[in-house]
């Protein structure tokens, strides 16, 4: 450790910290704190299990600004990212400003997309033709001359440009004042590049001891090998739990007929001049590649159908033959040279999508969708079909190429599935063969703290198994496990979060306690934006909300709102989830339990976080209520009920009916 950090010890600067906030020391705060900054004075990984209330981001960021190198905090949603940037940094570096000879400089970086981009709003937006327009035609106009307004005054005022700070606005919306990375004439060429928000934020991060970024930019940087965040020596990952996916999100491609036309339509005007008509034969293998489809259906495929592959071939050939066919750069600073750069970085991008997708499939999972409707209200057509492609796995290159070269801390409230930490770590990279191994005999020594929670969660929680009710089927909720819901939700007047394995479970669900219960207000998923929802199930007790997997893991309702949730089912992942059963599939053929270590891992993890709705404060009080009774009878049930919290368990529907009407009574 730098002297600095042997001059301030951890624990006394946390003091300090916590006492400036008004907050309360806690024991595993602490403890999480010495064990931080021993990680990363030995350049040893961590995994620390945080429980809720433990107040984990100050037991990472005191010890991160303490450290004598450069530190990376990486987190999984925009609502952590925010809460760090707005609330935690501020006031942490207000409380160590006298502290001698730390750097409390810190800086945000997210994906060039996440910003408005000032040549885009000031130039126009391409059409399809490659023409710059001045204001995009239609209904969304208004929006977008609002969100131009507004990044104009942003950059007036030294503002950030970032999407979070935006007017609301959609998708469709945004893109027409951002650009991708492949679209962005880069510093060199971009007039605007002295105020371009993206520049400027990589430029502070440049001079900052400590950048906050998300899972998706890690992955980009140390995975995939995009140089995006200046040098580091160690990274913190909080919501580890969810890192794997988000890595597998950003090395997810997809490919859909209707962007090789529209990537053909703007290569028009650039490629004109060049022999042949590579911009037409580019279309042409767009209509190839929708014939192909339509033989192959959907579905993930073991082996690419012969005419799938020569379809993706022939797209790859032809958009390497328009990439080639653009002419040369003028150097200038016009119009013409972002239409160039944006209508050939579309063509290279389908080049790359189908040049991965036509190769063999040892390390990548293929799979066509099915056509979809669309979301209701949005005005648009059916989806079609799309062909996606997503890695097999994503352990091996976290392994070689971040945790190799840095120290990662992995820190979440669930990182221990099945009362242990090696699922977990597996899937992140690490062997069980390194775990408190000395540095001499492993280059991935890693150690695994759990620093527990402030909460009593068996004195403060009661999970319930209806042991009593039929297994689930596959079509959907029964009358048992309706009547079963009525009799919580009634008994616990309302303050119910439900949690369903599918939309249409939990809109069934709404819709029967609405009937047996119109005294109550039930809300389903879908019936408003969730922040709407949310605020209205936080302040009418009397309520129900319904939904997906957007509740199971990011919804934080504190008090006597929520004092019964129910979990419809274990969640493992659909059987035709091609991802999924591809790794389960790979696991089997390896000798290894593919139920176990992929569906058991995956419901386990959900579960523990829905469970984690329940108990947010130390005066919280409530029921779990799992209405599947494998989670009781299956061999697999002991595994995932050490996943979640330590809470008193019953199968006594009687009993949890009493206790819901004290709470209610008393609430």
């Amino acid at each position: 450790m730098s002297e600095t950090s042997a001059a301030t010890p951890v624990a006394e600067v946390l003091g300090a910290a916590v006492a400036a906030l008004g907050g309360q020391q806690r024991a595993g705060q602490v403890q999480m704190a010495d064990e931080v900054a021993a990680a990363m004075a030995e350049g040893r990984h961590l995994l620390v299990q945080a429980g809720t209330g433990t107040g984990k981001s100050l037991g990472y960021l005191v010890p991160a600004m303490l450290h004598d190198q450069r530190v990376v905090v990486a987190t999984a949603t925009l609502a952590l990212q925010h809460q760090l940037v707005e609330r935690d940094l501020p006031r942490l570096v207000e409380a160590i400003k006298d502290v001698k000879g730390v750097d409390t400089s810190y800086a945000v970086l997210k994906g060039r997309s996440n910003y408005a981009c000032l040549h885009r709003i000031r130039a126009g937006v391409p059409d399809d033709q490659g023409q710059l327009v001045e204001v995009p035609a239609g209904s969304m106009a208004e929006k977008v001359l609002e969100l131009r307004a507004w990044a104009e005054e942003e950059s007036e005022q030294g503002g950030s440009g970032e999407r979070d700070n935006a007017p609301r606005h959609t998708d469709r919306e945004w893109r027409q004042v951002s650009v991708n990375h492949r679209e962005c004439l880069g510093a060199t060429k971009c007039p605007f590049a002295a105020e371009c928000f993206a520049e400027l934020a990589k430029e502070k991060a440049h001079r900052s001891h400590l950048i906050v970024t998300n899972h998706s930019l890690l992955a980009i940087d140390a995975i995939e090998e995009v140089p995006m965040i200046p040098d580091y020596d160690t990274v913190v990952i909080d919501e580890a739990h969810e890192l794997t996916a988000r890595v597998t999100q950003a090395a997810t491609d997809e490919l859909a007929v209707a962007d090789i036309e529209r990537a053909a339509k703007r290569a028009v005007r650039w490629t004109a001049d060049a022999s042949g008509d590579p911009a037409g034969d580019l279309e042409d293998a767009a209509g190839a590649l929708a014939e192909a489809f339509e033989v192959a259906g959907a579905g993930r495929f073991d082996s690419i159908p012969q005419q799938l592959h020569d379809a993706l071939v022939l797209v790859r050939d032809t958009a390497r033959a328009c990439v080639s066919a653009f002419p040369r750069e003028s150097g200038g600073e016009g119009d013409s040279d972002a239409g160039r750069t944006q209508a050939r970085g579309l063509c290279q991008e389908v080049f790359v999508t189908a040049e991965r997708m036509a190769a063999d499939l040892d390390s990548d999972v293929l799979w066509l969708s099915e056509p979809r409707d669309p979301a209701p209200g949005s005005g648009r057509g059916r989806v079609p079909s799309r062909l996606h492609v997503a890695p097999l796995q994503v352990w091996g290159p976290m392994r070689d190429k971040l945790l190799t070269d840095k120290t990662v801390v992995f820190t979440s409230a669930t990182l221990m599935l099945g009362g242990d930490f090696g699922a977990v770590a597996a899937s992140l990279g690490l062997k069980p063969t390194e775990r408190e191994a000395e540095p001499a005999e492993s280059v991935l020594p890693w150690r695994g703290i759990d620093v527990g929670s402030p909460f009593d969660y068996g004195q403060q929680a009661i999970l319930y198994v209806a042991r009593h009710l039929p297994p689930p089927g596959r079509d959907g909720l029964g009358p048992a496990q309706l009547d079963e819901i009525v009799d919580l939700v009634d008994a616990a007047n309302g303050r119910t979060l439900g949690l369903f394995s599918s939309r249409r479970a939990a809109e069934t669900a709404a819709e029967h306690v609405r009937k047996k219960l119109p005294h109550l207000t039930t809300l389903a998923q879908g019936d408003a934006q969730l922040p709407e929802l949310a605020k209205q199930f936080v302040e009418d007790p009397h309520t129900c909300l319904f939904g997906t997997l957007s509740l199971w893991q990011g919804l934080d309702v504190p008090g006597d709102t929520c004092q019964l949730v129910i979990i419809d089912r274990i969640p493992f992942p659909r059987p035709d989830d091609p991802l999924m059963s591809a790794r389960a599939k790979a696991a089997d053929a390896e000798g290894r339990n593919g139920f176990m270590e992929v569906s058991a891992t995956h419901a386990a993890l959900l579960m523990a976080q829905g469970a984690g709705r329940l108990i947010r404060t130390t005066t919280d009080r409530g029921v779990v209520a799992v209405l599947d009774p494998r989670l009781a009878t299956a061999r697999y049930g002991g595994f995932l009920r050490a996943s979640l919290p330590p809470m008193w368990s019953t199968s006594d529907p009687g009993l949890v009916r009493q206790a819901l009407g004290r709470l209610a009574a008393s609430a």
